[in-house]
């Protein structure tokens, strides 16, 4: 039945959602979009940003006439950003800078912490975060130039911290690779986490850089179930292709480890060990986790999402999400927001440290060398006064 569409006129902080804590419902009334329209798609609805001034409700008006709506296409627009390095002083989190090549992620991954920086956009952070794309073209050139500022410190510099560096756009447009060039002229250490298999294209930069010292390569494998990671992060990589490249950059002699992340209770926490174990084989040195974060616009997608496709556990999932957040959805505070607190957090981050020691993973880990850092962009040295 076709559908149209009217702006409500109403404060963000009103849009009615589902009560603290309830998995029953999710998100603005008539939000949701239809199952051909979303195809290949993690979220099921589309609700407006949180700074919006109105919101806009999908309603059956009677009219059966009207065409359909057209699926949602990936959209790329350019992003003019000024600077390329973000900076950070978060007190929990192993760098204090990093790398976005791009704004949203195709991978569609319904549990993304990164969905509400679309709201900073005016769009949503449902079905927009992961159609309505934003590249960096000039992300290279910006970083020769940071790179070779007066005074710049080299330090690790992270990237696929909050968008996917070697997501499906990445083929074409090449960002990310243009970035590691600068890096590798510069002899600057870069640390990367990423949920493709396309990282594999760039094995050769990558293969150079790990012979100074100045590369880390992580990638997250969820679950070995393809269909739960099909569900959860429908245009990634398969869990198998993720093994694989870990088994191609290892044998490479790129420093490699595995990120099981998120840990959803109740529905992939089961495959923690099967996870390192598989990852071991692949010739992985270290090994990481965080718990399911759920900030914000996320938690009302998850919640959606949830009882879409497990609506049978779906409240034992929220349950025990709170039993690990001091009975909320979600706690921000550094030092629990990636691990939680509670009986649970404790028994999944023991079995995971057991499985670590079992299998000598997090045994040695060597940090990044700055000592081949030179500026991309030397300054024409000056004159002696005399000569």
């Amino acid at each position: 039945m076709a559908r149209s569409s009217a702006a409500v006129r109403v404060p963000s902080a009103s849009v009615p959602s589902a009560p603290a804590g309830s998995p029953t419902s999710a998100g603005m009334p008539g939000t949701r979009v239809e199952r051909e329209r979303r195809r290949g798609r993690g979220t099921l609805s589309n609700a407006s940003g949180r700074y919006e001034p109105i919101a806009r409700i999908a309603f059956d008006d009677g009219w059966q006439s009207l065409e359909e709506l057209p699926p949602f296409a990936t959209t790329v627009s350019v992003d003019a950003t000024r600077k390329i390095i973000t900076r950070n002083t978060s007190p929990d989190i192993s760098f204090d800078r990093s790398i976005n090549p791009y704004r949203g992620c195709e991978h569609g991954c319904v549990y993304c912490f990164a969905r509400p920086t679309h709201a900073y956009l005016g769009l949503s952070p449902g079905l927009d975060f992961e159609s309505k794309l934003f590249v960096k073209p000039d992300a290279p050139a910006l970083l020769e130039k940071e790179l070779s500022a007066p005074g710049y410190e080299p330090r690790t510099i992270a990237i696929g911290t909050n968008t996917d560096p070697y997501q499906p756009v990445e083929r074409k447009h090449q960002v990310m690779r243009g970035i590691l060039e600068v890096l590798e002229r510069a002899g600057h250490p870069v640390g990367i986490v990423t949920k493709s298999s396309l990282v594999l294209r760039d094995l050769d930069i990558l293969a150079r850089l790990a012979e100074r010292n100045l590369v880390r390569v992580a990638l997250s494998v969820t679950t070995l179930d393809a269909k739960l990671a099909r569900t959860m992060e429908p245009r990634a990589a398969t869990p198998s292709r993720r093994l694989e490249a870990l088994r191609q950059l290892s044998a490479a002699g790129v420093p490699t480890s595995v990120m099981v992340a998120p840990i959803i209770p109740a529905i992939n926490d089961a495959d923690i060990e099967r996870i390192l174990d598989a990852a071991s084989v692949a010739g992985v040195q270290g090994a990481g986790y965080v718990l399911l974060r759920l900030p914000l616009e996320v938690r009302d997608l998850f919640v959606e999402w949830l009882n879409a496709h497990y609506p049978d556990r779906a409240a034992h999932v929220m349950k025990l999400i709170r039993d690990m957040r001091g009975g909320k959805d979600y706690d921000s505070t550094f030092g629990e927001r990636m691990k939680g607190t509670g009986p649970y957090a404790w028994m999944v981050g023991r079995r995971f440290e057991t499985a670590c020691e079992r299998l000598g993973l997090n045994r040695h880990k060597t940090p990044l060398t700055t000592a081949h850092f030179r500026s991309p962009r030397p300054r024409a040295e000056q004159l002696s006064l005399f000569g």
